[in-house]
């Protein structure tokens, strides 16, 4: 039985301003993944083989896409996956796809392949080259770079891009204060609907856009000002929307805290963003994710404390939940808390809930 925090469950709910629907997320370090309703009831929950890379979201089949840790891969790196596996809604595999070096994200395209970000090894001149990061602080193994590969439902690889390879190293060097173990610590893979990829990395506090048939970058942003970020992804009406982590202490002092922001690729300049009062009330320095809903407001995982929570486009709060799952066993890494990586909102007449549960009148 998990430990249940009186603080968790259900904190609030404003029924004529929260966008109706289910929410979808996966605790950390635990072997679940859950479907809760408006009033934080589970409705529906996976049982997983073990603890994933990340998380796991739904497809438009009603299927759960997860990433599964596997022991195989490189040790002492951060959300390693390896074993990707589609569920059915009761459970079932009926697809998978290994690659030990999975991490991070990935995402079933419209195409119904699948992209994933991976980790490789680097030869020592190309790990030479590396720009930036502290020196001597590399992985027993060396310095690992990023790549995005994407497979078809056979397993076959159809299209890859590798960091160290396709990019111009010494436009976007690592941030003095990270390791040099990887270039760098990816932890976003997002299709676009025109084939183009967007990834998100750490270390350098970079964003892009690559041109799937060039794999040449079409659009980068780098801003040391967001204190890093996570689940970059590009908007319908072509907008880029993000977590801020915000983790840069001496940058901001007092006024330490996460954002969600909205910008305008083609000026780089914010159209909407959140962010707590005080800004140190909203603040998880890693991990984390944020959904724009059809209505307008946003869905936001504030990853660190497990605390999901939506907001209208004027900033407030119309619906939070705290997961009350906590890692009661010795983990490598999440002992103790209620860490999730993203949530899912999903309309009771989406592709990926309807006919499989009630509709929720608000």
């Amino acid at each position: 039985m998990p430990l249940i925090d009186p603080r968790t469950g259900l904190m609030q709910y404003n029924k004529e301003k929260a966008t109706p629907g289910y929410t979808l997320f996966t605790p950390l370090g635990l072997f679940n993944t859950y479907l809760i309703d408006m009033n934080g009831e589970v409705v529906h929950s996976w049982d997983l083989p073990n603890d994933t890379g990340n998380y796991a979201y739904l497809l438009e089949n009603g299927n759960l896409l997860a990433a599964i840790r596997t022991e195989e891969g490189p040790q002492g790196l951060p959300a390693p996956g390896g074993h990707l596996m589609e569920l059915d809604w009761d459970g079932n595999i009926v697809w998978e796809h290994i690659d030990h070096y999975q991490h991070h994200d990935f995402r079933r395209c419209a195409n119904g392949n699948t992209v994933y970000v991976g980790w490789e090894l680097l030869d020592d001149e190309t790990a030479a080259k590396v720009p930036g990061g502290a020196a001597g602080t590399e992985h027993e193994d060396g310095t690992y770079g990023d790549y995005i590969r994407e497979v078809n439902p056979a397993g076959d690889t159809v299209w890859e891009w590798h960091a160290t390879k396709d990019l111009d190293m010494d436009q976007y060097p690592l941030s003095h204060v990270v390791t040099r173990k990887e270039y760098a610590h990816a932890n976003t893979i997002f299709p676009c609907p025109n084939g183009d990829m967007i990834i998100n990395w750490r270390y350098n506090h970079t964003m892009m856009k690559i041109d799937r048939e060039t794999k040449s970058v079409k659009w980068s942003m780098t801003d040391y000002s967001y204190g890093q970020h996570h689940d970059v992804q590009q908007l319908d009406n072509g907008n880029i929307l993000f977590f801020a982590n915000g983790t840069d202490v001496y940058l901001y002092g007092p006024e330490t805290g996460s954002r969600v922001v909205e910008l305008d690729p083609k000026t780089n300049e914010e159209v909407w963003s959140y962010r707590g009062t005080p800004p140190r009330s909203f603040m998880s320095w890693f991990i984390s994710g944020c959904q724009r809903l059809e209505n307008g407001n946003t869905l936001i995982c504030e990853g660190l404390w497990g605390r999901f929570f939506e907001v209208n486009p004027e900033g407030e709060i119309v619906w939070e939940y705290v997961s009350p799952y906590f890692v009661e066993y010795e983990h490598p890494a999440y002992t103790g808390n209620n860490l999730a990586f993203r949530c899912y909102r999903y309309a009771a007449d989406s592709p990926q809930i309807a006919g499989r549960l009630p509709a929720i009148a608000n």
